[in-house]
């Protein structure tokens, strides 16, 4: 069945979700096998809860609580960090990274952290072969892997298409490192730093504590499809050639972004945001509009929100095959 999730701080019905909170909507869900990320701040102590919010589920029991407590002030605040990751391989399997190809933007990022932070790795095997993950302090090889770190092992894999979690808090600063943990596969390029600074000390803490939690940003796009009159080439925003046309979009990591898409055009089309304008099935977020099975036909809107979590620069295209590369593409900057 189809579903959707948010935070309330309501105790009945499907209103008042925090923004940011959401993953899909009623209107665009999450189909079977797809997946979604959202975050939530609690503004203050209390109840709040977790729900889908079509109308009925709720009532029907897919609710659960979240109990929120003022932290005693001699206790550390513990910041837990959400880092997606896929394993990525090139066409002849020489080189392997993580959520790009090695030389694209976005492959192997760099992660920062502070001693005490709690970094969660939610991996997915975007690949056609075996592969499995942890976390070590050495700068070569694969041994030495923190406990709890692991994703699989070489023994017993994640294959095509399966996902994992793990966790990693680390006790000290220095540089750490994200590796396949299958033999090799680190030297043939699936690694990825983690730097872990010292937390600075109280006298050097900035004054204004309130600065460290920024309220989730919305942005809404309109991005139609349009084709010119020949056909043989595409664009979104406006005709291929014309003002406006495959306009560069730009935001904020974590800020909630909501795209709208309208078949002005006669041929089918679809959308999402991927890493690799050539790979259709490079798609991040869960940010698709269709797809090339079940695109947009004449007139169709559709529309879908997700949160850009991860910097780096990337692609909005057409997904239909062929359709990127005949102009319909346009850059994705996540700063």
């Amino acid at each position: 069945a189809f579903y959707a999730f948010g935070v309330t701080a309501a105790d009945t019905g499907v209103g008042d979700i925090f923004t940011g909170s959401e993953i899909g909507t009623p209107e665009s869900p999450l189909k079977p096998g797809q997946t979604g990320t959202s975050q939530f701040i609690p503004p203050e102590n209390g109840t709040y809860y977790y729900i889908s919010t079509f109308p009925g589920h709720r009532e029907q029991g897919m609710v659960g609580e979240i109990i929120v407590t003022v932290p005693p002030s001699d206790e550390p605040v513990v910041v837990i960090r959400n880092i997606d990751l896929a394993f990525v391989a090139s066409g002849d399997f020489r080189d392997l990274s993580f959520n790009a190809l090695l030389g694209e933007p976005g492959a192997n990022p760099t992660i920062t952290a502070e001693v005490g932070d709690k970094l969660v790795f939610n991996l997915v095997n975007d690949a056609d072969a075996f592969y499995a993950f942890g976390v070590t302090a050495a700068d070569t090889g694969v041994g030495d892997i923190f406990p709890g770190s692991e994703i699989g092992t070489p023994e017993s894999p994640l294959k095509p298409g399966q996902m994992g979690t793990s966790q990693f808090t680390p006790t000290e600063s220095g540089t750490y490192y994200y590796i396949s943990t299958f033999p090799g596969h680190r030297e043939q390029g699936m690694v990825g730093e983690i730097i872990v600074t010292a937390p600075p000390k109280d006298d050097e803490k900035e004054p204004e504590i309130e600065v460290e939690v920024t309220p989730a940003v919305s942005h809404n796009f309109t991005l139609d499809f349009y084709e010119a009159d020949d056909f043989r080439t595409f664009a979104f925003v406006a005709k291929p050639g014309e003002e406006g046309a495959n306009p560069e979009i730009r935001v904020a990591a974590g800020d909630q972004v909501t795209v709208s898409s309208t078949n002005q055009g006669i041929s089918f089309h679809s959308f999402a945001v991927v890493s690799d304008p050539t790979n259709a099935a490079s798609i991040l977020w869960d940010s698709e509009i269709g797809s090339a099975a079940a695109a947009l036909t004449r007139g169709q809107t559709g529309e879908v929100t997700f949160v850009a979590d991860t910097p780096g620069v990337y692609y909005y295209i057409c997904t239909v095959p062929g359709h990127a590369l005949q102009g319909m593409q346009g850059s994705f900057i996540v700063e």
